[in-house]
């Protein structure tokens, strides 16, 4: 893992998104939840996904999508048939070939996320594709709470990034 540097703001900025992030997986056990969680760096994207995996104490399976993937719901399905984890972290929805015509079928059948799936599910994107998900898929966005926000804006006297639940 390649560590970052950023300000103490940004450090700290990201530390309580993260402490979010963990909350609302964590309060969402045995129950389905989306959790929209948005950020523009994929290095970092990737490092609070690492942090997040070792302060949780279940298992969080990540599923990275294919840019061919035409159904979100079905992918999911197919993925977490045999065991469905603690929670599961959405990667990839950004290089998706044909996300308009995904989001408006995620709309669709939305409602079979929450009979389906009873885990909480991080749908990682960038600020692009929280637009779309907004535009294209309301319905489905609405069962997530506030958007949780990572940002990288990077600082001329680099400081490591370290991360501490408080």
């Amino acid at each position: 893992m390649t560590d970052l540097y950023f300000s103490p703001q940004v450090v700290a900025s990201n530390q309580r998104s993260l402490k979010r992030l963990h909350r609302a997986i964590s309060l969402s056990q045995g129950q389905f939840s989306l959790i929209v969680a948005c950020c523009n760096n994929q290095a970092l994207r990737q490092q609070m996904a690492e942090k997040l995996e070792d302060l949780f104490s279940g298992q969080i399976q990540e599923l990275v999508l294919n840019p061919s993937f035409q159904k979100l719901y079905t992918t999911i399905q197919a993925n977490c048939q045999e065991c469905q984890p603690q929670a599961l972290m959405i990667f990839g929805l950004e290089s998706i070939e044909k996300v308009d015509r995904l989001l408006v079928s995620t709309n669709l059948v939305r409602n079979e996320f929450g009979k389906k799936f009873s885990f909480p599910v991080v749908l990682w994107v960038n600020d692009e594709t929280l637009r779309k998900l907004v535009r294209l898929a309301p319905d489905f966005k609405s069962w997530a709470a506030s958007t949780i926000r990572f940002v990288a804006t990077e600082y001329a006297n680099p400081k490591p990034l370290t991360y501490k639940l408080a």
